[in-house]
Order: C-alpha cells, then structure tokens, then sequence
C-alpha cells in the first residue's frame, strides 16, 4: 500500500547492481494501518485524514511520485477513485509464497498490480489470481487464505518489528542491525552498502 516502498526498494536494487553487492533482500510483514476495514479507503481521503495534507499537497506528491517511478521504471497510476486496502491476507499469501521461494515475486507482483492496475488487493480471488499470474496454485493460495494457516505466524512477525522500534516504512535493515527509514535514494544506499562491504573486509 505504501509507495515508498517500491521506490526504496528499486533504490536499494539499484544500488547493489552499482556496487556489485552479494546482499540478498528479505521481505517482512508491516502493517501500516492494521485497522482498516475490509472495504478499505479512499486513497486521497486516508492521506489527508492521516497527514493532514491539503488537497494540493496530495496530489504534488503524487505527481512526484509518479515521476521518481517512471525513472526506476516502475508505473504509478493513481486516480481519484485508488483505494487504501487491508493487507493483512496479503502478507499471509506472502509468507506462504516464502515457502516456495516466491516472495520476492508475489511482492513485486501485488506493487503492480495495486499502483499499476489498480487491483483490490483484498479481495482474496485477486489475490489467489496474482499469486498464479506468477505461477503458483491458484486453489493453494485461495486455501492459505481462507484458513488462515499462517495468521499467527505473521502477526507474531508483525509484533517482532513492533518491538525493535519499527513505526513506518520503508524500513531497510542491513545485515540485521542498521536501520534506514524512508526511501534515501540510490546514492545513499550506495554509500551505506559500500561502507558495509569494507567493513567486513577489514
């Protein structure tokens, strides 16, 4: 739900091409607003609601957001009628992707099809539908979410980043114990990682 994210990310991912990096990204379930209701929010009014942007200010940050995209080659299409959703069955369909070695996949699948195509991303057919536009079983991922196998697991995975202070994304840990917050930039990240890189080399 958070367009930072996918902006951070694709930095990040910049960065370890730059630099040539062995680093390997590890996906974890944070919740932004774990009491929306299931039939979500319009976009614009939970920014504002949330925020306390002004209707202006919302839509330059959208108009900038869409451009920082486009150059990491990634699609915003926001309009008027985008919705906030639930993801809580979104991060259960991604822990079980996890198990198969497809949650890198799943994640970038469920930024595009919420930013891109404007898909509801709570409703758990789309969901088993993205989950098998990447080649998973389509019946599986209906199955994971209907039982809800992996609620606990994720809520506990949830409440572990609570604990270490994690309050918003994006939220980049480094090798388990450096936090950067926000969406830095591909020269930051860089920077961070090449710090990292000789300092276990020395």
């Amino acid at each position: 739900m958070c367009p930072w994210c996918i902006i951070g990310y694709r930095q990040l991912q910049t960065a370890l091409e730059a630099t040539g990096t062995g680093h390997k990204i590890h996906w974890h379930p944070f919740e932004l607003n774990p009491e929306m209701p299931p039939e979500g929010q319009n976009l614009r009014e939970h920014i504002i609601e949330k925020y306390g942007s002004s209707p202006e200010q919302s839509e330059q940050s959208r108009v900038q957001m869409t451009a920082i995209g486009a150059d990491l080659d990634f699609e915003f299409r926001f309009a008027e009628d985008m919705r906030m959703h639930n993801t809580f069955a979104a991060h259960q369909l991604l822990h079980w992707a996890g198990e198969m070695g497809r949650k890198h996949d799943l994640k970038q699948a469920l930024f595009s099809a919420h930013f891109t195509h404007r898909r509801d991303l709570s409703d758990r057919g789309v969901l088993a539908d993205v989950a098998a536009e990447i080649g998973l079983d389509r019946d599986e991922a209906l199955a994971v979410l209907e039982d809800q196998r992996f609620a606990e697991i994720v809520r506990e995975h949830e409440r572990f980043w609570l604990r270490q202070g994690i309050q918003g994304v994006p939220a980049v840990v480094f090798d388990s114990k450096h936090l950067v917050t926000g969406a830095q930039g591909a020269e930051t990240y860089a920077r961070i990682l090449t710090q990292l890189t000789q300092g276990q080399n020395t």
